[in-house]
């Protein structure tokens, strides 16, 4: 294999291409440990070597750092991951990696970020955001099975009111009109919305 392009990303820090394809992100002190140059050859044990010492190394401590900066979907991890500009098999090492100690559960993720916002937030809304992050419709499914209860959308829509300061048992025409065009755009269905405000009396 040749070293066809050594691209500077940092002042210390450059993506190697092998025969015109990237292959990884080394240091330039591992360019020197490793005999890397440009328009040089390497041989395929050099290239795994780096591969088995630095760079798969490198993905796997870096997707514990992310899991340990904040909780992430499956599908937000490979993300960032790519990102940090690690090749294709060190990603789906780190992912394996950090799989088997538990750290990546959509299903889990699923039910604490629904947990957290159904108070607040509609279900459609919630189920965009988790569908945005990666997380299947069959996970999320199940896990608005475990987290909902019958009455969750009306509370979610109480909550906005409170939050608002909003009297719906008092407020004019328009005003009402403007709440429920709110409160649709949120993904709240109209019946729900509805049942809220003809019941604001007694939950209030």
């Amino acid at each position: 294999m040749t070293v066809t392009k050594l691209e500077p990303v940092t002042k210390t820090k450059y993506k190697v291409f092998l025969d015109e394809e990237f292959a990884f992100v080394l240091y330039k002190g591992e360019l020197s440990r490793y005999g890397i140059r440009e328009g040089e050859q390497i041989d395929d044990e050099v290239r795994r070597r780096v591969m088995d010492e630095v760079v798969l190394k490198r993905a796997k401590l870096r997707a514990m750092h992310l899991l340990e900066d904040m909780d992430r979907t499956e599908a937000g991890l490979l993300e960032k991951l790519r990102q940090g500009l690690y090749p294709e098999e060190a990603i789906e090492a780190a992912l394996k990696y950090v799989k088997t100690f538990g750290y990546i559960d959509d299903y889990r993720y699923a039910k604490r970020f629904i947990e957290s916002r159904q108070q607040t937030k509609s279900r459609r809304e919630i189920y965009a955001q988790l569908l945005s992050k990666g997380v299947s419709s069959g996970q999320i499914d199940l896990a608005f099975e475990e987290c909902s209860g019958p009455d969750s959308e009306r509370d979610a829509i109480l909550q906005i009111f409170r939050k608002k300061r909003v009297d719906p048992a008092h407020a004019t025409e328009e005003e009402l009109h403007k709440i429920y065009g709110y409160l649709s755009r949120k993904g709240f269905r109209y019946d729900d919305i509805r049942q809220v405000i003809q019941n604001y009396n007694e939950n209030a």
